[in-house]
Protein backbone atom coordinates (compact mmCIF):
# COMPACT_ATOMS: atom_id res chain seq x y z
CA UNK A 1 0.00 0.00 0.00
CA UNK A 2 1.66 3.04 -0.93
CA UNK A 3 1.82 6.17 1.73
CA UNK A 4 -0.58 9.11 1.04
CA UNK A 5 1.34 12.21 0.69
CA UNK A 6 0.60 15.39 -0.69
CA UNK A 7 4.13 15.63 -2.50
CA UNK A 8 4.23 14.40 -6.18
CA UNK A 9 7.24 12.42 -6.66
CA UNK A 10 9.36 12.91 -10.30
CA UNK A 11 7.98 11.50 -12.94
CA UNK A 12 3.93 12.75 -11.81
CA UNK A 13 5.50 16.61 -11.34
CA UNK A 14 6.53 15.67 -15.20
CA UNK A 15 3.14 14.36 -16.48
CA UNK A 16 1.56 17.48 -14.37
CA UNK A 17 3.62 20.01 -16.01
CA UNK A 18 3.44 18.37 -19.55
CA UNK A 19 -0.44 18.62 -19.14
CA UNK A 20 -0.30 21.56 -17.60
CA UNK A 21 1.35 22.91 -21.18
CA UNK A 22 -0.91 21.53 -23.07
CA UNK A 23 -4.01 22.83 -21.73
CA UNK A 24 -2.50 26.09 -21.42
CA UNK A 25 -1.16 26.31 -25.16
CA UNK A 26 -4.08 23.98 -26.84
CA UNK A 27 -6.86 24.25 -24.74
CA UNK A 28 -7.57 27.32 -23.25
CA UNK A 29 -6.97 29.46 -26.26
CA UNK A 30 -9.79 27.11 -28.15
CA UNK A 31 -11.85 27.73 -25.38
CA UNK A 32 -13.82 30.92 -26.25
CA UNK A 33 -14.71 29.64 -29.57
CA UNK A 34 -15.93 26.08 -28.45
CA UNK A 35 -17.92 27.64 -25.85
CA UNK A 36 -19.53 29.79 -28.70
CA UNK A 37 -20.32 26.80 -31.42
CA UNK A 38 -21.43 24.80 -28.61
CA UNK A 39 -19.98 21.81 -30.83
CA UNK A 40 -17.50 19.12 -29.79
CA UNK A 41 -14.23 20.14 -30.12
CA UNK A 42 -13.11 16.93 -32.47
CA UNK A 43 -9.67 19.27 -34.11
CA UNK A 44 -8.42 19.44 -30.06
CA UNK A 45 -9.13 15.89 -29.33
CA UNK A 46 -7.25 14.96 -32.15
CA UNK A 47 -4.61 17.04 -30.86
CA UNK A 48 -4.89 15.44 -27.17
CA UNK A 49 -4.80 12.07 -28.83
CA UNK A 50 -1.66 12.74 -31.60
CA UNK A 51 0.47 13.58 -27.87
CA UNK A 52 -0.67 10.56 -25.86
CA UNK A 53 -3.41 12.58 -23.60
CA UNK A 54 -6.15 11.10 -25.40
CA UNK A 55 -5.97 7.47 -24.77
CA UNK A 56 -6.38 4.57 -22.90
CA UNK A 57 -2.60 4.15 -22.31
CA UNK A 58 -1.96 7.80 -20.29
CA UNK A 59 -5.52 7.02 -18.35
CA UNK A 60 -4.56 3.39 -17.31
CA UNK A 61 -1.40 4.69 -16.35
CA UNK A 62 -2.90 7.43 -14.37
CA UNK A 63 -5.32 5.16 -13.17
CA UNK A 64 -3.29 2.47 -11.40
CA UNK A 65 -0.89 4.89 -10.42
CA UNK A 66 -0.44 3.09 -6.97
CA UNK A 67 -0.64 6.32 -4.86
CA UNK A 68 -4.23 7.35 -6.38
CA UNK A 69 -2.69 10.87 -7.24
CA UNK A 70 -2.89 10.60 -11.19
CA UNK A 71 -6.77 10.92 -11.77
CA UNK A 72 -6.53 13.85 -9.74
CA UNK A 73 -3.97 15.79 -10.91
CA UNK A 74 -4.57 15.21 -14.42
CA UNK A 75 -8.42 16.12 -14.03
CA UNK A 76 -7.37 19.71 -11.97
CA UNK A 77 -4.54 20.32 -15.14
CA UNK A 78 -6.90 19.82 -18.03
CA UNK A 79 -9.99 21.31 -16.25
CA UNK A 80 -7.46 24.64 -15.28
CA UNK A 81 -7.78 24.92 -19.17
CA UNK A 82 -11.12 24.70 -19.66
CA UNK A 83 -14.08 22.92 -18.21
CA UNK A 84 -15.87 22.09 -21.41
CA UNK A 85 -13.16 21.04 -23.71
CA UNK A 86 -11.68 18.90 -21.04
CA UNK A 87 -15.37 16.91 -20.32
CA UNK A 88 -14.89 16.00 -24.23
CA UNK A 89 -11.35 14.28 -23.16
CA UNK A 90 -12.16 13.15 -20.65
CA UNK A 91 -16.20 12.11 -20.77
CA UNK A 92 -14.70 9.13 -22.55
CA UNK A 93 -13.34 7.91 -18.86
CA UNK A 94 -16.87 7.64 -17.24
CA UNK A 95 -17.82 4.83 -19.82
CA UNK A 96 -14.08 3.34 -19.01
CA UNK A 97 -14.70 2.76 -15.22
CA UNK A 98 -18.02 1.69 -16.00
CA UNK A 99 -16.30 -1.02 -17.90
CA UNK A 100 -13.67 -1.07 -15.32
CA UNK A 101 -15.39 -1.28 -11.85
CA UNK A 102 -17.70 -4.23 -13.10
CA UNK A 103 -16.80 -6.05 -16.50
CA UNK A 104 -14.27 -9.04 -16.93
CA UNK A 105 -10.94 -8.98 -18.19
CA UNK A 106 -12.01 -10.29 -21.30
CA UNK A 107 -14.43 -6.97 -21.79
CA UNK A 108 -12.44 -4.46 -20.71
CA UNK A 109 -9.62 -5.70 -23.15
CA UNK A 110 -12.33 -5.64 -25.95
CA UNK A 111 -14.20 -2.53 -25.24
CA UNK A 112 -12.20 0.02 -23.80
CA UNK A 113 -9.89 0.32 -26.95
CA UNK A 114 -13.08 0.65 -29.21
CA UNK A 115 -14.17 3.86 -26.66
CA UNK A 116 -10.69 5.54 -27.86
CA UNK A 117 -10.01 4.75 -31.33
CA UNK A 118 -7.16 5.45 -32.27
CA UNK A 119 -4.67 8.75 -33.40
CA UNK A 120 -6.17 9.05 -36.89
CA UNK A 121 -9.57 8.20 -35.89
CA UNK A 122 -10.34 9.09 -32.65
CA UNK A 123 -13.84 8.10 -30.75
CA UNK A 124 -15.57 8.70 -27.86
CA UNK A 125 -17.73 6.51 -25.29
CA UNK A 126 -20.73 7.30 -23.45
CA UNK A 127 -21.92 6.10 -19.94
CA UNK A 128 -26.00 6.53 -19.79
CA UNK A 129 -27.59 6.32 -16.66
CA UNK A 130 -29.92 8.64 -15.74
CA UNK A 131 -33.38 8.98 -17.38
CA UNK A 132 -36.01 11.75 -17.27
CA UNK A 133 -37.78 10.74 -14.59
CA UNK A 134 -34.85 8.91 -12.99
CA UNK A 135 -31.67 11.29 -12.11
CA UNK A 136 -30.64 10.79 -8.19
CA UNK A 137 -33.82 8.46 -7.73
CA UNK A 138 -31.84 5.66 -9.42
CA UNK A 139 -34.62 3.07 -8.02
CA UNK A 140 -37.39 4.59 -10.66
CA UNK A 141 -35.72 3.61 -13.76
CA UNK A 142 -37.62 2.49 -16.37
CA UNK A 143 -34.91 1.37 -18.66
CA UNK A 144 -35.66 -2.32 -18.70
CA UNK A 145 -33.59 -5.26 -19.96
CA UNK A 146 -34.79 -8.55 -20.92
CA UNK A 147 -33.22 -11.89 -21.68
CA UNK A 148 -33.94 -13.68 -24.88
CA UNK A 149 -32.56 -17.26 -23.33
CA UNK A 150 -33.21 -18.97 -27.48
CA UNK A 151 -30.68 -16.05 -28.65
CA UNK A 152 -28.58 -15.53 -25.55
CA UNK A 153 -29.47 -12.18 -25.91
CA UNK A 154 -30.34 -9.06 -23.57
CA UNK A 155 -33.09 -6.90 -25.43
CA UNK A 156 -33.33 -2.91 -23.98
CA UNK A 157 -36.02 -0.10 -24.51
CA UNK A 158 -36.23 3.07 -22.28
CA UNK A 159 -34.49 6.52 -22.75
CA UNK A 160 -31.57 8.07 -21.68
CA UNK A 161 -30.55 11.67 -20.69
CA UNK A 162 -28.15 13.65 -19.75
CA UNK A 163 -25.60 11.56 -21.85
CA UNK A 164 -21.89 12.95 -22.29
CA UNK A 165 -21.35 12.07 -26.06
CA UNK A 166 -24.42 9.80 -25.76
CA UNK A 167 -25.69 9.60 -30.14
CA UNK A 168 -22.18 10.90 -31.15
CA UNK A 169 -20.39 7.56 -29.07
CA UNK A 170 -18.41 4.98 -30.70
CA UNK A 171 -19.51 2.74 -27.85
CA UNK A 172 -22.28 2.86 -25.14
CA UNK A 173 -22.40 1.38 -21.64
CA UNK A 174 -26.57 1.98 -20.63
CA UNK A 175 -27.53 0.92 -16.99
CA UNK A 176 -30.77 -0.89 -17.48
CA UNK A 177 -33.19 -2.65 -14.84
CA UNK A 178 -33.50 -6.16 -15.04
CA UNK A 179 -35.60 -7.04 -12.40
CA UNK A 180 -37.51 -4.22 -11.49
CA UNK A 181 -39.02 -5.19 -7.74
CA UNK A 182 -35.51 -5.02 -6.20
CA UNK A 183 -35.41 -1.44 -7.83
CA UNK A 184 -31.82 -0.05 -7.67
CA UNK A 185 -30.53 -3.48 -6.86
CA UNK A 186 -31.88 -5.03 -10.17
CA UNK A 187 -30.30 -3.31 -12.49
CA UNK A 188 -27.39 -4.70 -14.73
CA UNK A 189 -24.76 -2.96 -17.04
CA UNK A 190 -24.43 -3.38 -20.61
CA UNK A 191 -22.37 -2.28 -23.59
CA UNK A 192 -24.03 -1.17 -27.19
CA UNK A 193 -21.82 -1.87 -29.71
CA UNK A 194 -21.03 0.75 -32.43
CA UNK A 195 -23.69 0.65 -34.83
CA UNK A 196 -26.43 -1.67 -33.20
CA UNK A 197 -29.73 -1.27 -34.25
CA UNK A 198 -32.63 0.83 -32.65
CA UNK A 199 -30.00 3.11 -30.56
CA UNK A 200 -30.38 6.65 -31.88
CA UNK A 201 -29.81 10.01 -30.63
CA UNK A 202 -32.90 12.22 -29.33
CA UNK A 203 -32.59 15.72 -27.97
CA UNK A 204 -29.26 17.80 -27.84
CA UNK A 205 -29.49 20.28 -25.38
CA UNK A 206 -28.13 23.49 -24.75
CA UNK A 207 -26.56 23.80 -21.90
CA UNK A 208 -25.86 27.31 -19.37
CA UNK A 209 -21.76 25.98 -19.06
CA UNK A 210 -19.70 22.77 -20.56
CA UNK A 211 -20.87 24.02 -24.10
CA UNK A 212 -18.45 22.13 -25.82
CA UNK A 213 -19.29 19.03 -24.41
CA UNK A 214 -22.18 17.22 -26.33
CA UNK A 215 -25.01 16.14 -23.95
CA UNK A 216 -27.52 14.53 -25.36
CA UNK A 217 -30.95 12.13 -25.02
CA UNK A 218 -30.06 8.43 -25.73
CA UNK A 219 -33.31 6.60 -27.42
CA UNK A 220 -32.85 2.46 -27.16
CA UNK A 221 -36.09 0.88 -28.96
CA UNK A 222 -35.51 -2.88 -28.96
CA UNK A 223 -31.93 -2.51 -28.92
CA UNK A 224 -30.80 -5.92 -29.12
CA UNK A 225 -27.31 -7.06 -27.92
CA UNK A 226 -25.15 -10.47 -27.45
CA UNK A 227 -24.86 -12.02 -24.05
CA UNK A 228 -21.54 -11.43 -23.90
CA UNK A 229 -22.28 -7.67 -23.64
CA UNK A 230 -23.25 -8.08 -20.21
CA UNK A 231 -20.69 -6.36 -17.76
CA UNK A 232 -19.28 -9.08 -15.62
CA UNK A 233 -21.56 -12.29 -17.44
CA UNK A 234 -24.80 -13.45 -16.45
CA UNK A 235 -23.63 -15.93 -14.18
CA UNK A 236 -21.78 -13.04 -11.76
CA UNK A 237 -25.25 -11.06 -12.48
CA UNK A 238 -27.80 -13.98 -11.13
CA UNK A 239 -25.62 -14.65 -7.90
CA UNK A 240 -25.93 -10.81 -7.42
CA UNK A 241 -29.92 -10.71 -8.20
CA UNK A 242 -30.44 -14.17 -5.75
CA UNK A 243 -28.47 -12.33 -2.82
CA UNK A 244 -30.63 -8.95 -3.45
CA UNK A 245 -33.94 -11.62 -3.18
CA UNK A 246 -32.81 -13.22 -0.28
CA UNK A 247 -31.19 -9.90 1.35
CA UNK A 248 -34.93 -7.91 0.37
CA UNK A 249 -37.00 -11.14 2.00
CA UNK A 250 -35.04 -10.69 5.27
CA UNK A 251 -34.86 -6.84 4.71
CA UNK A 252 -30.99 -7.03 5.30
CA UNK A 253 -28.59 -4.42 3.91
CA UNK A 254 -28.38 -2.95 0.66
CA UNK A 255 -26.48 -4.08 -2.21
CA UNK A 256 -24.65 -1.83 -4.40
CA UNK A 257 -25.42 -1.65 -8.04
CA UNK A 258 -23.75 -1.04 -11.27
CA UNK A 259 -24.20 2.55 -11.66
CA UNK A 260 -23.47 3.26 -8.08
CA UNK A 261 -20.19 1.53 -8.16
CA UNK A 262 -19.01 3.51 -11.19
CA UNK A 263 -20.08 7.10 -9.36
CA UNK A 264 -18.21 5.90 -6.30
CA UNK A 265 -15.15 5.25 -8.23
CA UNK A 266 -15.62 8.54 -10.29
CA UNK A 267 -16.57 11.22 -7.65
CA UNK A 268 -13.24 12.10 -6.56
CA UNK A 269 -12.56 12.88 -9.58
CA UNK A 270 -15.50 15.26 -10.04
CA UNK A 271 -14.05 17.12 -7.22
CA UNK A 272 -10.58 17.26 -9.03
CA UNK A 273 -12.21 18.92 -12.34
CA UNK A 274 -14.37 21.10 -9.62
CA UNK A 275 -10.48 22.14 -8.05
CA UNK A 276 -9.33 23.08 -11.66
CA UNK A 277 -11.99 25.13 -12.40
CA UNK A 278 -11.79 27.28 -9.27
CA UNK A 279 -7.82 27.32 -9.33
CA UNK A 280 -8.02 28.83 -12.40
CA UNK A 281 -10.43 31.00 -11.75
CA UNK A 282 -8.81 32.26 -8.23
CA UNK A 283 -5.22 32.73 -10.40
CA UNK A 284 -7.15 35.39 -13.02
CA UNK A 285 -8.75 37.28 -9.88
CA UNK A 286 -5.35 37.12 -8.39
CA UNK A 287 -3.64 38.69 -11.09
CA UNK A 288 -6.09 40.60 -11.84
CA UNK A 289 -6.25 42.44 -8.39
CA UNK A 290 -2.48 42.98 -8.21
CA UNK A 291 -2.51 45.12 -11.64
CA UNK A 292 -6.03 46.87 -11.78
CA UNK A 293 -5.76 49.98 -9.70
CA UNK A 294 -8.60 52.41 -8.32
CA UNK A 295 -8.08 55.51 -6.34
CA UNK A 296 -4.36 55.70 -7.28
CA UNK A 297 -3.40 51.76 -5.77
CA UNK A 298 -3.70 48.07 -7.30
CA UNK A 299 -6.91 46.69 -6.02
CA UNK A 300 -5.11 43.87 -3.87
CA UNK A 301 -4.27 46.48 -1.56
CA UNK A 302 -7.83 46.97 -0.14
CA UNK A 303 -8.77 44.37 2.60
CA UNK A 304 -11.93 43.59 0.73
CA UNK A 305 -10.37 42.02 -2.40
CA UNK A 306 -7.30 40.40 -0.42
CA UNK A 307 -9.48 38.70 2.63
CA UNK A 308 -11.57 37.28 -0.62
CA UNK A 309 -8.34 35.94 -2.47
CA UNK A 310 -7.17 34.38 1.13
CA UNK A 311 -10.76 33.15 1.12
CA UNK A 312 -10.82 31.25 -2.06
CA UNK A 313 -7.19 29.98 -2.07
CA UNK A 314 -7.53 28.20 1.33
CA UNK A 315 -11.11 26.98 -0.27
CA UNK A 316 -9.52 25.32 -3.17
CA UNK A 317 -6.13 23.72 -0.77
CA UNK A 318 -8.82 22.07 1.30
CA UNK A 319 -10.93 20.81 -1.40
CA UNK A 320 -7.38 19.27 -3.06
CA UNK A 321 -6.51 18.04 -0.17
CA UNK A 322 -10.28 15.92 0.30
CA UNK A 323 -9.76 14.75 -2.91
CA UNK A 324 -6.67 13.54 -2.90
CA UNK A 325 -7.36 11.98 0.45
CA UNK A 326 -10.61 10.33 -1.19
CA UNK A 327 -8.00 9.05 -4.50
CA UNK A 328 -5.66 7.48 -2.21
CA UNK A 329 -8.03 5.56 -0.30
CA UNK A 330 -9.82 4.59 -3.58
CA UNK A 331 -6.47 3.48 -5.03
CA UNK A 332 -5.25 1.67 -2.05
CA UNK A 333 -8.33 -0.13 -1.12
CA UNK A 334 -9.34 1.57 1.97
CA UNK A 335 -13.56 1.99 2.11
CA UNK A 336 -14.91 5.19 2.68
CA UNK A 337 -16.48 4.64 6.20
CA UNK A 338 -17.25 8.40 6.31
CA UNK A 339 -18.38 8.91 2.76
CA UNK A 340 -15.03 10.57 2.04
CA UNK A 341 -15.93 10.02 -1.51
CA UNK A 342 -18.68 12.28 -1.56
CA UNK A 343 -17.26 14.20 0.90
CA UNK A 344 -14.85 15.29 -2.39
CA UNK A 345 -17.23 15.80 -4.37
CA UNK A 346 -19.46 17.74 -2.18
CA UNK A 347 -16.77 20.56 -0.81
CA UNK A 348 -14.97 20.98 -3.99
CA UNK A 349 -17.79 21.73 -6.04
CA UNK A 350 -19.44 23.76 -4.02
CA UNK A 351 -16.19 25.66 -3.70
CA UNK A 352 -15.69 26.40 -7.22
CA UNK A 353 -19.60 27.77 -7.23
CA UNK A 354 -17.96 30.42 -4.69
CA UNK A 355 -14.88 30.96 -5.89
CA UNK A 356 -15.94 31.43 -9.50
CA UNK A 357 -18.58 34.04 -8.53
CA UNK A 358 -15.96 35.52 -6.10
CA UNK A 359 -13.45 36.08 -9.17
CA UNK A 360 -16.28 37.79 -10.91
CA UNK A 361 -17.39 40.38 -8.64
CA UNK A 362 -13.26 40.92 -7.64
CA UNK A 363 -13.18 41.68 -11.38
CA UNK A 364 -16.20 43.97 -11.59
CA UNK A 365 -18.04 44.66 -14.58
CA UNK A 366 -15.24 43.26 -16.34
CA UNK A 367 -15.62 39.59 -15.17
CA UNK A 368 -19.64 39.51 -15.86
CA UNK A 369 -18.26 39.96 -19.97
CA UNK A 370 -17.14 37.57 -22.30
CA UNK A 371 -14.02 39.42 -22.53
CA UNK A 372 -12.45 37.79 -19.76
CA UNK A 373 -12.82 33.65 -18.95
CA UNK A 374 -14.36 33.95 -15.51
CA UNK A 375 -17.77 34.45 -16.90
CA UNK A 376 -17.05 31.18 -18.18
CA UNK A 377 -16.01 29.55 -15.80
CA UNK A 378 -18.40 30.43 -13.73
CA UNK A 379 -21.22 29.19 -15.86
CA UNK A 380 -19.33 25.47 -16.20
CA UNK A 381 -18.47 25.62 -12.32
CA UNK A 382 -22.53 24.96 -11.96
CA UNK A 383 -22.26 21.22 -13.67
CA UNK A 384 -20.15 20.18 -10.46
CA UNK A 385 -22.99 20.23 -8.01
CA UNK A 386 -25.64 18.60 -10.29
CA UNK A 387 -24.10 15.76 -12.00
CA UNK A 388 -22.99 12.58 -11.12
CA UNK A 389 -25.17 13.35 -7.83
CA UNK A 390 -26.09 16.70 -6.69
CA UNK A 391 -24.99 18.21 -3.56
CA UNK A 392 -28.13 17.32 -1.67
CA UNK A 393 -27.30 13.33 -2.88
CA UNK A 394 -23.97 14.01 -1.71
CA UNK A 395 -25.07 15.17 1.71
CA UNK A 396 -27.59 12.30 2.08
CA UNK A 397 -24.89 9.84 1.25
CA UNK A 398 -22.57 11.68 3.69
CA UNK A 399 -25.56 11.70 6.70
CA UNK A 400 -26.76 7.91 6.05
CA UNK A 401 -23.29 6.62 6.52
CA UNK A 402 -22.14 9.06 9.14
CA UNK A 403 -25.11 7.67 10.93
CA UNK A 404 -25.86 4.27 9.98
CA UNK A 405 -29.74 5.88 9.22
CA UNK A 406 -32.11 5.78 6.33
CA UNK A 407 -32.04 9.38 6.61
CA UNK A 408 -34.63 11.40 3.76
Amino acid sequence: MAEFTMELNDEQKEVRDWLHGFAADVIRPAAAEWDEREETPWPVIQEAAKVGIYSLDFYAQQYFDPTGLGIPMAMEELFWGDAGIALSIVGTGLAAVGVLANGTEEQIGTWIPQMYGDTNDVKVAAFCSSEPDAGSDVASMRTRAVYDEAKDEWVINGTKTWATNGGIANVHVVVASVDPELGSKGHASFIVPPGTPGLAQGQKFKKHGIRASHTAEVILDNVRVPGSCLLGGKEKLDERLARAREKAAKGGERVKNAAMATFEASRPAVGAMAVGTARAAYEVALDYAKTREQFGRPIIDNQGVAFQLADMRTQIDAARLLVWRASWMAVNGKPFTAAEGSMSKLFASETAKKVTAQAIQILGGNGYTREYPVERMHRDSAIYTIFEGTSEIQRLVIARTLSGMPIR
